[in-house]
Order: structure tokens, then sequence, then C-alpha cells
């Protein structure tokens, strides 16, 4: 198995931001979270039993939530979501 290390920081501040900073935060999150995802599938397949089982369940809840975003995207790409 390969290791891989992740290293950023993850600043969670609630300052107002301009639609276009939101729409350009939820474009990089959703990649982001993406690829996270990718990863802990690969670190499923190289794993066994109920620990690759729980992260691959993992990885369908992320597929759910990065759903919901790509939708949220969408809609405030769209001009609804105003």
């Amino acid at each position: 198995m390969s290791e891989h290390t992740h290293d950023h920081d993850h600043p969670h501040h609630h300052d107002h931001t301009s639609r276009e900073e939101s729409l350009a935060l939820l474009i990089y999150m959703l990649g982001h979270n993406r690829h996270h995802a990718e990863e802990l599938h690969t670190l499923s397949h190289d794993l066994e039993g109920e620990a690759a089982q729980l992260i691959h369940e993992a990885v369908l809840d992320f597929e759910l939530g990065n759903d919901k975003l790509a939708e949220a995207l969408q809609i405030l790409q769209e001009g609804k979501g105003e």
C-alpha cells in the first residue's frame, strides 16, 4: 500500500463572500471532496474485512454528499438559488 500524506489547512470562517467567491469555493470543495473519495476508494481495495467494508460505505456516503453539492452548484450557476 502506498503511503499518502495530505497536509493542508481547512480554514473555517464565516465572513460574507460574493456570489463569485461562493461559487469558486463550492467548485473547489466539490473537486477536493471527490479527490478524497477516490483516495478512500483505493484504500478500501488495499484492505480487507470489516475495515475495508466500512471505508467502502463511507465512500458511498461521500458520493451522496458530493451529488448534493453538485446539485446545489448547478442551481447556483443557473441563478435559481439566490
